[in-house]
């Protein structure tokens, strides 16, 4: 006859093989209350079985809970999250801005706003640029092709036309699913009157010192308008 210990031990090697097979099969998701694993009656066994219960689940709900967190960790939160790129293609890191007041503008040197709008900007910026102000102008051609033009011709334009001191990025896409990241990120946080896409040359979005899109204005909203806005969230108002 076998001994005590004997048995034991054989009744070990029964319940871990049966349970060793149950995971398998249920591939690590049974729910214990609903479905119990095979116990063994009147002997220490049912200790680990219960054990076992009580926290096979904590190792997988804890890597839920992991991942969730490194996935909202990676996702932009803020403008100085990103990088772009320059007018001569290399990468600026928008954290620089920390601190400054943005107004991000997508602009076109041939569209019948190009003039006032081109004009308020310089103005408002040397008006505000030693406070802590900050204009970031986006190419885009993507309305009506009114921006052909390579980086090189598009900066002369604005330079030496309109005095634009503003950093001037490469040009970029700001609707479909080629659009640059950052506009990604600014139309879902501040939509539109009819839906998130940009509906025009010079949509305005207005960033806080955080890096949060506080306010977004239309193509047909003048620079000079925003400067409230401007200098409530430089606490100059």
């Amino acid at each position: 006859m076998l001994s005590y210990r004997s048995r034991l031990l054989s009744q070990k090697n029964i319940y871990l093989a049966s349970l060793s097979a149950y995971i398998f099969s249920k591939q690590l998701s049974f729910n214990p209350k609903q479905t119990p694993l095979p116990s063994l009656h009147n002997s220490p066994l049912s200790l680990i079985s219960q054990s076992f219960k009580a926290g096979i689940s904590r190792p997988l709900l804890g890597s839920v809970r992991l991942n969730h967190s490194m996935a909202s960790q990676s996702s932009p939160q803020c403008v100085h999250d990103f990088t772009v790129k320059d007018a001569r293609g290399n990468d600026v890191d928008l954290s620089i801005y920390k601190g400054k007041v943005l107004l991000i503008v997508n602009v076109a040197s041939q569209c019948g706003l190009t003039d006032s709008n081109y004009t308020e900007l310089t103005q408002l910026y040397e008006k505000y640029k030693n406070q802590g102000f900050e204009i970031l102008a986006f190419p885009c051609n993507q309305f009506g092709s009114q921006e052909p033009g390579n980086s090189e011709e598009i900066v002369e334009f604005a330079c030496t036309r309109f005095k634009a001191e503003y950093p001037i990025f490469d040009k970029v896409e700001v609707n479909g699913n080629n659009a640059a990241p950052i506009y990604k990120f600014l139309k879902s946080s501040k939509g539109g009157l009819f839906g998130d896409n940009i509906k025009w040359n010079f949509s305005k979005f207005l960033v806080d010192k955080d890096g949060k899109v506080v306010e977004r204005h239309a193509p047909t909203t003048s620079p000079l308008n925003i400067e409230k806005d401007v200098k409530k969230l430089l606490g100059i108002a």
